[in-house]
């Protein structure tokens, strides 16, 4: 952890290769998403849910339905991948999404996506082989990726977001 509010467990390093052992950690990190998610907003109010994790930054509800959205275009890239040669994705507005009439829905809404997504993501990532995991994509912004790459970020992004939940709360004594 660190005292950034907006990078709390560090910015993401873009790893240079992956090992077996990596890639089982990264799918159970993926795995554990739902439930470590549900188990940092357990217990919280609708005050505390509609409480910025940062000062600037989204609400605990806008999280919770930014992370939904985020692993659903996620497991629909990496399906994309596994089906196409070296696709372009789609990027999308994040922040703009995040303002958008659903993102202000009850957070089960989008606990319940992840538990659904990442069920069948867990299934998916677990068939792949290697050479499945080095499959290419092409994200306009980021540049090219692999789906083992892809598994290391979207790991990395489960465990940023719910240190953003975990430190609000120790943060404000919740």
């Amino acid at each position: 952890m660190t005292s950034d509010l907006s990078y709390p467990i560090g910015r993401f390093e873009r790893p240079t290769s992956l090992t077996a052992a990596d890639l089982e950690a990264h799918i159970a990190t993926l795995a554990a998403l739902p439930v470590n998610l549900r188990g940092a907003v357990r217990g919280l109010t609708e005050a505390q849910i509609d409480t910025p994790y940062r000062p600037g930054g989204w609400t605990v509800r806008q999280l919770v339905h930014h992370v939904a959205d985020s692993h659903m275009n996620g497991y629909c890239r990496v399906k994309l991948a596994l089906t196409e040669d070296n696709p372009v994705i789609k990027p999308y507005a994040e922040e703009k999404w995040a303002e958008l009439a659903d993102s202000k829905l009850p957070i089960e809404h989008s606990l319940a996506i992840l538990d659904h997504v990442h069920a069948r993501l867990d299934t998916l990532l677990r068939s792949l082989t290697p050479a499945q995991f080095a499959r290419p994509f092409l994200h306009p912004a980021g540049g090219p990726q692999t789906i083992d790459v892809w598994a290391a970020l979207y790991a990395w992004h489960s465990r940023h977001h719910t240190a953003h939940v975990t430190a609000l709360r120790s943060r404000s004594g919740w």
